[in-house]
């Protein structure tokens, strides 16, 4: 990404762009070729990203689970100490989040073009309450 920077980095997705790329799962493994630490980061409850991770076979170093983005990612720049922090959002509040607590930002479009990523539709589906409507259950 960004042209032979430093592999000694922690990458955070905003779940929403991860949902932007046409094949999140080969992102994440891309991704861990060149970072060290590769998460998600959302507002949305534990299970949304959980059910994400899950259905794309990511396997994530961290995720915000009941916190918000903002302590999440303090959180996480506090517990992995690498040279370089990396939030990769979709608009100009995610910018805003990054520089707030100290990330460098990169919209997922840059990023994808940079990493030869492949985005795909933007994807409105399934936050899991499709999951709520199922016939099967009691």
């Amino acid at each position: 990404m960004d042209g032979g920077g430093s592999t000694d980095m922690t990458l955070a997705f905003e779940l929403e762009a991860l949902k932007r790329l046409a094949r999140p799962e080969e992102v994440f493994s891309d991704a861990r070729t060149w970072s060290e630490y590769v998460g998600v980061v959302s507002e949305k409850p534990t299970y949304v990203v959980t059910n994400f991770t899950r259905k794309n076979r990511i396997r994530q170093d961290f995720f915000s689970g009941p916190r918000g983005r903002e302590e999440s990612l303090e959180n996480v720049k506090a517990q992995f100490d690498t040279e370089r922090h990396v939030f990769v959002g979709v608009d100009d509040g995610d910018a805003d989040l990054a520089d707030g607590v100290g990330w460098e930002y990169l919209p997922v479009e840059r990023a994808a073009d940079a990493a030869d990523w492949t985005l795909g539709e933007a994807d409105d589906e399934d936050d899991g309450a499709a999951d709520d409507d199922r016939d099967d259950w009691p």
